[in-house]
């Protein structure tokens, strides 16, 4: 896998007073630069260990420094020239880490920057480096965002290595790989891809491969930036890539021959390819009974009607389409609205973009008073408003429940798009009725029909119609049911539960 573009320039100089100014020069001598010097009893030559503080665990670096000088303790491996001496710290010294033998600055910078210690030695034109990378990381915590109530309680931190591991102690096989690769030029943000090999479908794999390695950019700051620079239809509002910051669902996924894209520096963890239906589906979905988790799958999936539908019938209803209100109700509707001054449209607007600017204030808002907020926000502005005669108490409870229903989608990304969605089909409502709505709900079908994730159908198995993978989508039979892994995804080892009729060939 390639790493960032960086220009070539060789470390020539054998003055370890040049070499250390010019190092300190390129990094702005920053205060968070450590240099320790030293010189070894046998030969006379200074030696500079070079480290960022913050980036490194202590005690990993004084190891290492410790293992670079263990010829000094033995009298019979006495080198007799520097350049012996570093030949001896390069090839029989121990070293904490992985030894890596540096002759270009970029390399040399790129490993300091990493949180590796860098040795340089005067009269040597080579410098070597170990991995000694460490510092505050924060600890594993419950998921904050995809709240479980049954599973485990950890999530993803920062840390590339610490999400690689969670994941490795829930599968422990040797055909869970990992390639690893350098995106972005200023950053140097490596990013992992982790597949379950002869499981993944080789054509996505190196769809994704090829994706990667086109991208040019000058930082990766988290995994957003991936799923933007890599999805095929930019301008789509429905999102193509499916990201989560839970182990179990990453490995779970990684088990039906998707591919994980993890990033340092960020929790969430892309997965792809990625289907509209994954965006609907909780990890606990399959921790509990199959009725349990198919009934509340229809009830999200009827929650995502009302929060993308809801206001929009509610207005076309009562401004084009009186007759299909039952008489009683159509009169107490009217009476409630005799004093308001807007027409149906206006008053959903105002009730929705006041909704979105109190949910937008307690997200922002600190932790122990941003819910507060919102549930008084809430309560407070819609009695006003009705009291006012800004607004009548339906559509009140309209957009309410439409704003209730709304949390009910596991996948926060989906949410959004479901958000955006709606203030467009009340548009299409005002001025078109059901009619519009109608036409829209077939655009906005035909438009996820031609989705492609990773060039993988975004709509599949409904889109192309795949009869055997119809198990675990709107519904979700037993898991004794659910012999093989999604058609399209797997072409391998296709039986994650054998039984006495299955063929050895399925299980390759």
């Amino acid at each position: 896998m390639p790493t960032a573009r960086t220009e070539s320039d060789p470390l020539k100089s054998k003055n370890l007073a040049d070499n250390l100014a010019k190092l300190t020069d390129s990094l702005g001598h920053s205060p968070d630069i450590i240099v320790r010097k030293f010189t070894p009893l046998s030969i006379q030559a200074e030696i500079a260990a070079v480290f960022m503080e913050g980036l490194v665990e202590q005690e990993l670096v004084e190891d290492f420094l410790k293992d670079m000088m263990v010829f000094e303790r033995f009298p019979d491996t006495q080198p007799s020239s520097v350049e012996a001496m570093f030949d001896l710290m390069k090839h029989k010294t121990r070293g904490v880490g992985e030894k890596n033998c540096l002759k270009e600055w970029n390399h040399l910078f790129e490993a300091l920057l990493s949180g590796s210690t860098v040795i340089l030695v005067d009269g040597i034109s080579e410098a070597l480096s170990s991995n000694t990378s460490g510092g505050e990381v924060r600890t594993v915590t419950e998921a904050t965002t995809q709240v479980s109530i049954r599973g485990p309680k950890e999530s993803f931190t920062e840390s590339l290595g610490t999400n690689l591991s969670l994941v490795r102690r829930k599968i422990k096989s040797p055909n869970l790989w990992v390639e690893s690769m350098k995106i972005g030029d200023v950053t140097q943000t490596e990013v992992s891809i982790m597949y379950m090999h002869g499981i993944v479908n080789e054509d996505i794999l190196a769809e994704l491969r090829k994706k990667l390695q086109a991208i040019h950019v000058d930082a990766i700051l988290e995994s957003g930036y991936i799923e933007q620079l890599i999805e095929e239809n930019v301008y789509s509002p429905l999102p193509t890539l499916f990201n989560t910051e839970r182990p179990d669902s990453v490995a779970g996924n990684l088990l039906e021959g998707r591919i994980a894209i993890f990033v340092d520096g960020t929790p969430f963890v892309l997965i792809a390819p990625t289907t509209f239906f994954m965006f609907f589906h909780a990890v606990e979905d399959y921790y509990q009974r199959f009725d349990i988790s198919t009934l509340i799958r229809i009830l999200r999936l009827i929650c995502l009607m009302i929060s993308l539908f809801g206001p929009a019938v509610f207005v076309a209803t009562l401004t084009f389409h009186q007759e299909m209100i039952p008489t009683s109700l159509l009169i107490n509707l009217a009476s409630q609205r005799e004093g308001v001054p807007f027409p149906t449209f206006i008053e959903a607007v105002i009730m929705e973009l006041t909704f979105e600017i109190i949910r937008e204030a307690g997200i922002r808002m600190p932790s122990p008073i941003g819910q507060t907020v919102s549930i008084i926000g809430g309560l407070v502005l819609g009695q006003a408003a009705v009291q006012a005669g800004i607004v009548s108490p339906a559509m009140v409870i309209v957009v309410s429940l439409t704003g209730i229903s709304s949390f009910t989608t596991p996948a926060f990304n989906m949410a959004l798009s479901v958000r955006v969605l709606r203030f467009i089909i009340m548009f299409i409502a005002a001025f078109m009725g059901l009619y519009g709505i109608t036409i829209f709900m077939f655009i906005l079908i035909a438009h996820m029909c031609s989705l492609r994730s990773l060039g993988f159908p975004f709509m599949s198995p409904f889109g192309p119609f795949i009869a055997e993978n119809q198990k675990d989508t709107l519904l979700r039979v037993p898991l004794n049911r659910m012999r093989k892994r999604p058609r399209l995804v797997s072409q391998k080892n296709k039986i994650r539960l054998e039984t006495e009729g299955d063929s050895r060939g399925d299980r390759q």
